[in-house]
Formats: structure tokens, sequence, C-alpha cells
């Protein structure tokens, strides 16, 4: 028999990214042309200026807990999601994608912590965890940067996101333990994902050493 999806149920997969088992796009790899202009771009430029909009409405509501704040920030968790599936569909990858949408989920992540630990939204110990780890992470990028090398995204960190913003957004909107349980739940699986993303930048370095030196 040989292995034939008649239905394109694989492509369906890679298309909505429930497969990302395929090597990176080129266009996206280390020494590629930024090509900042496509659709996909757009809408990760859109999540960025999105970022202030949410500060102001937020702060300005007295609590934290603003319908409009919290449907802004919902708008820019959802564009990461949307900026991929573009990308897919149009076939528009582009190195400053790469670069900007890991960017822009931290910037997300962190705009949402600092309103949260400010109303006491969610538990602070939990927040500065969280804070603390994007710091890691953000070490860790320079450090892949700084050496040619670069961290692909991992299922747990992608999990992560979602649960960590899925918090993030119900503690605007309603108390209660959920939003709390929801930022937990990410937090253990971003936590698991740093430990996988230094593990694998610190093999990449070697292995690219090791290269350079038989070289």
């Amino acid at each position: 028999m040989t292995d034939v999806d008649p239905f394109g149920r694989g492509r369906v997969r890679r298309l909505f990214g429930l497969d990302r088992s395929g090597p990176k796009p080129r266009q996206t790899r280390s020494g590629e042309p930024l090509h900042p202009w496509t659709i996909p771009n757009f809408i990760g430029y859109l999540r960025l200026a999105g970022i202030p909009v949410f500060l102001v409405l937020a702060y300005s509501s007295g609590d934290g807990r603003s319908a409009a704040a919290a449907t802004i920030y919902w708008l820019i968790a959802a564009g990461d999601y949307l900026d991929g599936f573009l990308a897919r569909v149009t076939g528009q990858y582009s190195r400053m994608g790469a670069l900007m949408d890991p960017f822009i989920d931290r910037l997300t992540v962190i705009s949402g912590a600092v309103v949260c630990w400010s109303f006491e939204l969610l538990p602070r110990w939990a927040l500065l965890v969280l804070a603390l780890r994007e710091l890691v992470m953000l070490g860790l990028a320079e450090y892949g940067l700084r050496h040619g090398v670069d961290i692909a995204i991992n299922w747990p960190g992608r999990i992560a996101v979602f649960w960590i913003m899925a918090g993030i957004f119900f503690a605007m909107v309603f108390a209660g333990w959920v939003p709390t349980a929801f930022l937990l739940f990410g937090l253990a699986m971003a936590l698991i994902a740093t430990v996988l993303y230094a593990r694998d930048g610190i093999r990449g370095v070697r292995m690219q050493r090791s290269v350079e030196n038989e070289g």
C-alpha cells in the first residue's frame, strides 16, 4: 500500500498549523531578506499598534476590568494565529515575520501581565515568575542570534502562549479561580518550553562550533 492522503488531510492540518513537522520555510531562515511588506506582517504591525491602545484603555478603567481593553487584548492575541494562517495560505513567509511574531507575543504577554499586576487581577507571585521567564527567553533569543542559531518554537511553548493569554484575558473580564488556573497551567507549560529552548539552543551552538572546527 502507498501512503496516500486522497482527501488532503495532511495539507489541511498544515494549513491550520496542526502539523508543523516539516522544515521551516526557507524565507524565514537566518540570512534571508526581511521582506517586511507582506499581508501576515501587516497583521503583525496592527497587533503591535494595538498594545498601547490596550494599555490606555486598561489603565483608564479604574480597576483593570474593561470590556474595550479585554476586546483589544483578545484581538491582539488572536492575531498571533491569524498572521500564521495567512502566511500559510498566501505563502508570504518572511524573515521579518519570523523575528517579529515571537517578539509581539512576548510584548503582549508582558503588557497584559503589567495590567494584571497593577490591579491585582492575578497572583503577583505567578506574574513575577512569568516576567522572569520572559527575561530568560529574551536572553536565549539574543544568545541564539549572536551565535547564528535559530531556536525553533516547540509545542509546549505554543500551548503556553494560548493559556497565558487566556488567563490574562479572563482576568480582565471576571474575578474567580478560572483565570488563575489558566495562567498557572500556561506558566507550567512555559517553564517546560524554556528548558527545551535552552537545551536546543546550547545543542545548536555546539553543533555549529563542531562544523566550524571541522572546516
